[in-house]
């Protein structure tokens, strides 16, 4: 389970590199359903914002899932720091636009899409996806007393360790932590 969950976030913090090539050339839902009359004539931005839900709905679906991964928890006065992590990763994230915006066909996004999600499933010790900002979560490093540094999915707004007392976070990794 943890690893199709980790598949499925790794999918939901990369999609967004498909869809902006897809917007870039113009590809609608009409040029892939072209037998479709009722989506060969749609706005483009229809088909855009349709690509868009994919991956926010698949987010909200590993919200969801993520109940089934296994607990853990941190106790009053176990953590010992807390930095607010929204911002930190952002610049790396907005790399994959960036990237996008380079591919010039279908082959070389195939490759780079391909290249960049096994070394995003492989090295990653944190799931940082902008989108669940969406459903109003933020992201934390923490420190713990035993000096273990990991990172907090969370719906609460922490701002001093002593505020960070949670009887259940779901593990994603053993670096990454929901909680629901």
């Amino acid at each position: 389970m943890n690893t199709l969950f980790r598949l499925l976030l790794t999918f939901n913090a990369t999609s967004l590199l498909v869809i902006v090539f897809l917007v870039q050339n113009g590809f609608s839902l009409g040029y892939f359903f072209a037998k479709c009359p009722y989506l060969v004539g749609l706005p483009n931005a229809v088909s855009y914002v349709g690509y868009l839900f994919v991956p926010v709905a698949l987010t909200g679906l590993s919200v969801l899932l993520s109940a089934w991964l296994g607990k853990d928890s941190f106790d009053d006065g176990e953590i010992v720091s807390i930095e607010h992590a929204n911002n930190s990763f952002l610049p790396s994230y907005l790399g994959y636009f960036f990237v996008a915006l380079s591919v010039g066909n279908w082959e070389t996004l195939v490759f780079v899409y391909s290249v960049l999600f096994v070394f995003t499933f492989l090295s990653q010790a944190l799931y940082f996806n902008p989108l669940f900002l969406l459903f109003g979560f933020s992201f934390y490093n923490i420190t713990t007393k035993n000096e273990a540094v990991v990172f907090l999915i969370s719906r609460r707004s922490y701002k001093i360790p002593l505020d960070v007392i949670i009887p259940k976070a779901h593990r994603i990794n053993n670096y990454t932590f929901i909680e629901r």
